[in-house]
């Protein structure tokens, strides 16, 4: 695996792989690399001739200091899993290589998807989310990109930017990755405490009863439910839950056929924040 910290090095290296007809799949992460991380590099495996992995904890996506502080940073344990994978090259850039003396993100236009459910909560998170992938997609100029669809509103927003900037590259989702008693992985989950860890897979399983429930209920009386099931959680509390149309990210009043609705939901085990979906 080759490992690259500056662009233009990585960019020399690449533009001899694409003047052979090569195709690159790029997984971008953050890395403390999981099981679900792998999976999208296997994905990317099967339709690209090379795949590329950033690891990169981005600053500007960070409402709050101390996340970005606390966020895991375990790069000698993702190089071992990239490697067990077949990574082809690794970009494992500085914060000044990215931003030069200033870190700060562009502002975006998503057309309102960033407006809803993690916008409301998380002032200029989307603004960073698309500086740094923007800025990534430019140094790689990947085939297609793949994103887990764990951060469902994240990939909406990706395929809107691609789209209104006229990127020439896919955008590719992947289902979400679980732990085998159902929560999504997530590098924040080793952060967990031993409780914690314990209750968190009621995340998963509340949307599991959620989704059976919205068949015969209304979506005010599904939300009104998963309320007053976190009300009784003394380790797990709700920031939000939601029922949405999948393509405008919109709470929805009433159902409507045709339609494709996915619930939403934001929980704090601790200091830890979970998020989750699932389609309905």
């Amino acid at each position: 695996m080759n490992i690259f910290t500056e662009k233009q090095a990585l960019k020399v290296y690449l533009s001899k792989i694409k003047a052979q007809n090569k195709t690159i799949g790029f997984v971008p992460t953050m890395g403390a690399l999981h099981q679900g991380h792998l999976w999208l590099i296997k994905k990317a495996h099967q339709k690209n001739d090379i795949v590329v992995v950033s690891v990169f904890v981005n600053p500007t996506q960070f409402d709050k200091k101390e996340d970005l502080i606390n966020y895991p940073k375990t790069l000698d344990n993702d190089i071992a899993l990239l490697e067990s994978v077949s990574c082809d090259v690794l970009f494992h850039p500085s914060v000044a290589e990215i931003y030069g003396e200033h870190t700060v993100s562009e502002k975006f236009d998503f057309d309102g998807l960033e407006d809803q459910m993690e916008g409301k909560f998380r002032e200029g998170h989307f603004d960073g989310v698309g500086t740094i992938v923007k800025t990534l997609f430019e140094i790689v100029g990947p085939n297609r990109a793949y994103f887990g669809q764990k951060d469902f509103q994240q990939l909406q927003i990706i395929k809107k930017m691609v789209k209104k900037y006229r990127l020439p590259l896919k955008i590719k989702g992947c289902k979400i990755f679980r732990e085998d008693d159902g929560l999504a992985m997530s590098s924040r989950n080793i952060r967990l405490t031993q409780e914690h860890r314990k209750a968190a897979p009621l995340i998963y399983k509340t949307l599991e009863i959620a989704k059976k429930k919205f068949r015969k209920h209304s979506s005010s009386e599904v939300t009104e439910w998963v309320k007053n099931k976190f009300k009784k959680e003394d380790l797990l509390e709700l920031e939000y839950f939601t029922i949405a149309d999948e393509k405008t990210l919109e709470t929805i009043k009433n159902k409507e056929s045709g339609k494709e609705y996915r619930a939403f939901i934001a929980v704090f085990a601790g200091k830890i924040r979970l998020i989750d979906n699932i389609r309905l």
